[in-house]
């Protein structure tokens, strides 16, 4: 298996490694180390190893070029200009501590006066003064020139773009996004020594790492089958830059032909993978479902789960709303901050906040003083995959606010499900795929994704009555297909019709 983080924030990645290596399947899971040493440990029965992911070819090809065209008086680079600026700042402070020892001196102080009498620096003063206006106008051109450069949106970058895009095709990666390269040049040697008969590549930047390794393997003469587990639908991914998107479009595409197999995380994203990429075969949907049977080790490793209201200071009779997950604008939490006023009396416990996103928890905490609200507003830390269903449990509903984007109308997120396996009533935006589902099983209520208004309407009907939705989790079979369990056996079965002469599992 292949994924380009490091493995321990990714459940996705971390059931599928456990529950492949619990059917018997051999596992090494390749992620990218946080620092510039191999890093190995075990999920279960399988193996992880992080590897050292070096970024030589992440600055883009223009950062290397003389400015000359778009700011003549810009430094090639900010790692310039910041040092130009610094050196003349040390140059004049040499100055100035030349002068001031020699007046020291002439006071009687000790040491001696270091040259630094008015009559001999007064030239290489007004040298100083003249460099470091000089200095400071051309990097502050080159902070304009970045500011230009950064979004690649500018015409000319469009332009270069879009012809790169015609005259390459699905090959235009390579000079749209030449960073690709790093990940293969990292993992390449790594997964040949391993010799894999099958490869699953999670997401589209390894989809190419593994189309490649798989296309090594078989020019050897060994069978190697590649599973593409795509994740996200990358056309509906917000762009970093104005080549971010058209360059991972055009590595997916080239790569994609490779996968003897593709699984996937929704039923509409199956179908945009298919007709996108002329797939021979709908992709298999495997849902984020939560794990209900945890491994020993995952048990031993954490401490039981503590309890919601207790950590909310707050009593079994207090409404209690729950929102798991990252804090973003595009997540649309700032909807439910706003939405509290209106509702008196209601808490709101926000699970999973990281150390990593303090800057959107800062802002979120400002917003709910802002509304008044912030008494009622709690910020609970991360909770194990395997034990959020449970710890969820005793809110009175659940919220998934999230904002219309072409990535969220296919999604069937990971919370979606540990909602639901923890029976709590939902409150969905309407983006589509969530709140179609939502609409059929009468789990919960949909608002108009970011109108705090409707938000409350919604909430208001929940709160009056949740067992109302309690009682579309008493559908026969409903709970039982929305586990990692269940999920475990598509990919399992997927597995064994690409290699059907592998050895059969061990007893379990």
């Amino acid at each position: 298996m292949l994924v380009d983080n490091g493995v321990k924030a990714d459940s996705r990645v971390q059931k599928a490694a456990r529950s492949a290596a619990r059917a018997g399947w051999d596992v090494i899971l390749f992620g990218v180390s946080p620092s510039p040493r191999i890093q190995t440990f075990r999920l279960g029965g399988a193996q992880v190893r992080l590897i050292p992911k070096p970024a030589h070819l992440e600055p883009r090809r223009h950062d290397l070029r003389h400015p000359l065209l778009r700011r003549p008086l810009a430094y090639r680079s900010q790692q310039i200009a910041r040092y130009r600026v610094q050196s003349v700042k040390a140059f004049r402070a040499d100055l100035a501590f030349r002068r001031a020892a020699t007046r020291a001196a002439r006071a009687g102080h000790p040491g001696p006066g270091a040259g630094g009498s008015a009559p001999r620096l007064l030239l290489p003063r007004l040298f100083a003064r003249g460099l470091s206006a000089w200095v400071r106008l051309r990097a502050r051109e080159t902070a304009r020139l970045q500011k230009v450069r950064g979004p690649l949106t500018a015409p000319v970058d469009r332009a270069t773009t879009a012809l790169w895009s015609l005259l390459l095709g699905k090959r235009a990666w390579r000079r749209l996004m030449p960073n690709l390269w790093d990940y293969e040049l990292a993992f390449a040697a790594h997964i040949d020594a391993f010799e894999p008969d099958l490869i699953h590549a999670h997401d589209f930047r390894m989809l190419g790492v593994g189309a490649r390794a798989a296309v090594r393997g078989r020019a050897r003469g060994r069978t190697v089958r590649l599973v593409w587990d795509a994740h996200e639908f990358v056309p509906g991914l917000p762009p970093v830059h104005g080549r971010w998107l058209p360059g991972h479009i055009a590595w997916e595409r080239e790569h994609a032909g490779f996968a003897d197999a593709v699984i996937t995380v929704s039923p509409p994203l199956a179908e945009l993978l298919r007709r996108d990429h002329g797939l021979r075969e709908t992709p298999a949907v495997v849902l984020n479902a939560p794990v209900m049977e945890p491994g020993a080790d995952e048990i031993a490793e954490a401490p039981p789960a503590p309890e919601l209201r207790t950590l909310c200071g707050i009593g079994p009779d207090t409404p209690l709303l729950v929102y798991a997950g990252g804090i973003s604008a595009v997540r649309g939490v700032d909807t439910v901050i706003e939405a509290l006023p209106a509702l008196p009396g209601v808490h709101l416990a926000l699970v999973s906040v990281t150390p990593r996103k303090m800057k959107a928890v800062n802002g979120t905490r400002k917003a709910a003083a802002a509304a008044g609200v912030a008494d009622r507003v709690h910020f609970l830390p991360y909770v194990p995959h395997w034990q959020v269903p449970g710890f969820l449990a005793t809110a009175d509903a659940a919220v998934s606010p999230l904002r219309h984007l072409a990535n969220h109308e296919l999604a069937l997120s990971n919370k979606f499900f540990e909602y639901a396996q923890a029976r709590l009533p939902l409150l969905v935006s309407d983006i589509r795929t969530m709140a179609e589902l939502v609409r059929e099983t009468g789990q919960g209520e949909v608002f108009r994704a970011g109108d705090p208004a409707d938000f409350a309407r919604a909430a208001k009907e929940v709160l009056a009555d949740p067992g109302r939705y309690r009682k579309a989790y008493g559908r026969p079979g409903l709970l039982d297909g929305w586990t990692w369990e269940a999920q475990a056996e598509v990919i399992d079965a997927l597995y064994s019709r690409l290699l059907p002469d592998r050895p059969g599992p061990p007893p379990r």
